[in-house]
Formats: structure tokens, C-alpha cells, sequence
């Protein structure tokens, strides 16, 4: 037979046990389904990580560094100077003195690898604001417009 005080144990312990239990599915479970289904509908390239094809193969995202090392190509900023690590943007002046490696390995002239750069500078506000280059997107350009230099990468 259970006392007084152990039935009111019960009795104050079962709406703290209901209200995280509770709180777990609906903020654990129920929230993240909903927004991530919001965000399907209505943004799905952002959702899914706004991954780039080239060919019938993934070989990237825009919000990510996609990791390219070889001499041919732009490389994202060194990890010391991301605070993340992973960032897939340069500053212009990185992406500049990016061209001269890119043309010792590659002969294609800076002026047009300077050209190339300029085309794709952005603004971290709108047209003002410091301006950055999107690694993945210059070196996409790189291989569409040198396919003869690129053609392995096409």
C-alpha cells in the first residue's frame, strides 16, 4: 500500500515527466520536420545544400569548399584565415594573386585569368561591401571557358 507522501511524489513528478516528454517531440521532432519540409517547398536548391552539377556528377556546393588543391585551379582560403574552415569565398586580392600559379601551370594568360576573376566578383552588400570571389563558380568558369586546358575536368 503506498503512503501519502510517495502517491504525492507520483503526483508532482508525472506533469514535469509529461511537459519534457512533450517538449522533446515537439521541439525535437515535430519543429525541425516542419521547417525542413517548409524549406523543401519552397527553397529546395538551398535545402539540399545548393549542390552543383557539371556533367551527369555532383562536384560541389556554393556554401562549402569544395577542397581543390591542384595547381590548375583557384583554392579556398588556408584554414587559419576561415574561422570555419569550410568557407568557399576568397577576397579579390586572394583571387589575384591566385593567377600567376594558374598560369605557370595552366599558360593561360593572366590578363585573361585576371578578366575571369573580375567577371565574378560579388559584394557582401549588394555593390558595396567588401568584394569576394566564389571558388567553386571560378573554377566552373575556368572550365567552361578553357576546355582545352580543363577537358579532363569537363
Amino acid at each position: 500500500m503506498e503512503t501519502t507522501s510517495e502517491t504525492r511524489k507520483k503526483s508532482v513528478y508525472r506533469p514535469i515527466i509529461a511537459v519534457a516528454v512533450l517538449s522533446l517531440l515537439v521541439c525535437g521532432l515535430l519543429f525541425p520536420l516542419v521547417v525542413t519540409g517548409i524549406a523543401q517547398v519552397a527553397f529546395p536548391n538551398q535545402a539540399n545544400g545548393s549542390l552543383v552539377q557539371l556533367g551527369n556528377r555532383t562536384v560541389g556546393s556554393y556554401y562549402i569548399d569544395n577542397g581543390f588543391t591542384l595547381p590548375i585551379f583557384f583554392h579556398a582560403r588556408n584554414s587559419s584565415a576561415s574561422a570555419s574552415g569550410v568557407d568557399p569565398d576568397i577576397t579579390l586580392k586572394d583571387a589575384l594573386n591566385q593567377t600567376l600559379r594558374i598560369h605557370n601551370a595552366t599558360s593561360i594568360s593572366t590578363v585573361a585569368l585576371t578578366n575571369l576573376v573580375m567577371a565574378h566578383v560579388e559584394y557582401t552588400l549588394l555593390v558595396t561591401g567588401d568584394q569576394y570571389v566564389n571558388v567553386l563558380a571560378l573554377n566552373l568558369a575556368l572550365i567552361s571557358e578553357f576546355p582545352s586546358v580543363y577537358s579532363a575536368y569537363g
